[in-house]
């Protein structure tokens, strides 16, 4: 992959087996949307989020939910958990990290992707194949905060276009991904913070969490895919008292998981 981000340069270590939460900050006013972010990368690993076409027209508001302050969460948590030269992302104005197109050639500079409510994206023959060849090339993508038979039926459609041949799979509790720094627990619904404050760890009817990917004909795990789950909102609130910081936890080893898998495989 063009350049994949000097795999060979990043060595695991990490800081304690317990995760604190994101390094507290005082509450900032929301930052506006910036234009995409096609300059070279600036670090090791910098935080990369896919922008992609809704089946509403291009689907920017749904393709930044949580933006900048989940990015900004987690590049602090990573950094300071393990030794991945991280690029940390303003909670401001979201500089540091990544806006990415699968129209874009910047697309192939980043080894890590972020897609969040995907189950309103669209994507048409042209960006299914980009990501394809993105993704068989080396890349890896995460995709986040969808939920419930509708959204799953749009997160697929799509799908099926990037891989009309390689079904999506229940990740198995034995798979490197699941121990590679952490061991995750897949039994923890991480939810939304308006459903938890409406008593609740689900939204519409995804009542069961479930963590699925896809793999390459070597055993790569090329998209994880967590379903019924929000990881992006436990790391916006890694500091809001009402969120539980179990879950947040959680949501930072499986994040922190799949980089380091990424900048590994």
């Amino acid at each position: 992959m063009q350049t994949l981000v000097h795999h060979a340069k990043l060595l695991l270590a990490c800081a304690a087996a317990a995760l604190p939460l994101a390094v507290p900050a005082q509450h900032l006013p929301s930052a506006q949307q910036s234009p995409l972010l096609t300059e070279s990368p600036i670090a090791e690993f910098q935080f990369s989020r896919l922008i992609y076409p809704s089946g509403y027209g291009w689907g920017r508001g749904s393709a930044l939910v949580d933006w900048p302050d989940a990015e900004y969460h987690f590049m602090q948590g990573l950094t300071r958990l393990t030794r991945v030269d991280g690029a940390i992302v303003s909670r401001y104005d979201g500089n540091g990290g990544r806006m990415v197109s699968l129209r874009d050639d910047a697309l192939f500079d980043y080894p890590w992707l972020y897609a969040v409510e995907v189950g309103d994206w669209y994507l048409d023959e042209f960006e299914a194949a980009r990501l394809r060849e993105y993704l068989l090339r080396g890349g890896f993508l995460m995709v986040d905060d969808f939920h419930g038979s509708r959204g799953w039926f749009g997160f697929n459609e799509s799908l099926k276009r990037v891989f009309p041949d390689r079904p999506w799979v229940e990740i198995p509790e034995s798979d490197e991904v699941m121990h590679v720094l952490y061991d995750l627990d897949k039994s923890t619904q991480i939810p939304g913070v308006r459903a938890l404050y409406s008593g609740r760890t689900w939204e519409e009817d995804g009542f069961n969490p479930h963590w699925r990917g896809i793999y390459d004909d070597k055993g790569r795990l090329l998209v994880a895919i967590n379903f019924n789950m929000d990881l992006g909102d436990a790391w916006e609130h890694a500091d809001t008292p009402g969120y539980p910081e179990p879950m947040t936890a959680m949501a930072y080893r499986f994040a922190v998981n799949y980089v380091i898998y990424a900048m590994t495989h």
